[in-house]
């Protein structure tokens, strides 16, 4: 090991050197972290945040579903939150989760408990601690429009609680600054509802997303972030980008803001077929789209 992995501090959870990382994400592509680090719960995480040796990089993932990792893999550290941050559980129309608690369990939790206001978190990928950090939304909803407050970790393992509003949360973006790390949160619901009523809506935003997305396949979500006052699938359609390959990724079909691994796909591809679309729809149309998939590592797969 090197010198800075001989470092770092003894944790209640598990460190993984040279870490396949490509199990972690959706896309099934990418290279190993130089250590992962599962911690045991909040109180290990800030343990190891408070005693790491400075200079070594920290990254957090979480489910994988919006998230490319380069072929080079990820130097440092990077975490994935696990059990300890996956509890949920009612107070009145308050629901505490954990930060790796999936969103669509959230959703169908407060059906079952007669929450309303949290059937959209059944079509967002991914966990609570992401939805929180970009302001994830789905069907006309986002995760500020439910949020009371967030729980969270400095980069010095400092616990704070941070409402909503100090989140300056706007579209696909928070003000959270990097190194922080989500570790759980507050949402408000409306308690007192028909669990049929709730489960018939979730039923269609389930049936809708299933007919509308490629969501079967090896993908990342919504590649790009919309423009203002525009769809993103329409520029990228309008760009010819439908269908559009490169190596073992293609631009889907079904919906043209998702990319796909089709078949032994590199991270390279993926993002060498997304920059063509971003090309593409600049010259058509002046617009220059925004990555939403969130993009880690090193390009080039290292010798």
């Amino acid at each position: 090991m090197t010198h800075w992995q001989d470092r770092l501090p003894p944790i209640r959870g598990r460190y993984v050197p040279n870490a396949r990382l490509a199990d972690q994400t959706w896309f099934r592509v990418g290279g190993a972290a130089e250590i992962l680090f599962r911690p045991a719960d909040e109180d290990d995480l800030s343990h190891f945040l408070a005693n790491k040796p400075e200079n070594v990089p920290v990254t957090v993932i979480g489910a994988g579903s919006n998230l490319l990792v380069r072929d080079g893999g990820v130097p440092g550290v990077v975490i994935r939150l696990g059990r300890g941050f996956s509890d949920i559980h009612r107070q009145d129309n308050l629901i505490h989760v954990g930060a790796a608690c999936l969103d669509r369990t959230v959703s169908l939790t407060c059906r079952d408990s007669g929450v309303g206001s949290l059937e959209f978190l059944v079509g967002i990928p991914g966990t609570v601690g992401g939805a929180v950090r970009m302001n994830a939304g789905a069907y006309g909803r986002e995760i500020k429009d439910v949020l009371v407050y967030a729980n969270v970790l400095d980069p010095q393992g400092k616990h704070h609680r941070l409402a909503g509003d100090e989140l300056g949360m706007t579209y696909r973006h928070s003000n959270l600054p990097e190194g922080w790390i989500v570790t759980g949160a507050v949402l408000k619901g409306i308690a007192g509802q028909n669990p049929a009523d709730l489960g018939a809506t979730i039923e269609a935003i389930l049936k809708e997303r299933e007919a509308s997305q490629p969501i079967r396949g090896r993908t990342g979500g919504s590649t790009f972030k919309n423009p203002d006052l525009e769809k993103a699938w329409k520029l990228i359609d309008g760009a010819g980008c439908r269908g559009l390959k490169k190596g073992g990724a293609q631009v889907s079909e079904k919906h043209c803001n998702f990319l796909l691994n089709l078949d032994q796909a590199s991270a390279n591809d993926l993002e060498s077929l997304g920059e063509e679309v971003k090309r593409r729809v600049y010259e058509t149309c002046g617009v220059l789209l925004d990555w939403e998939i969130v993009r880690m590592g090193y390009g080039n797969a290292q010798a």
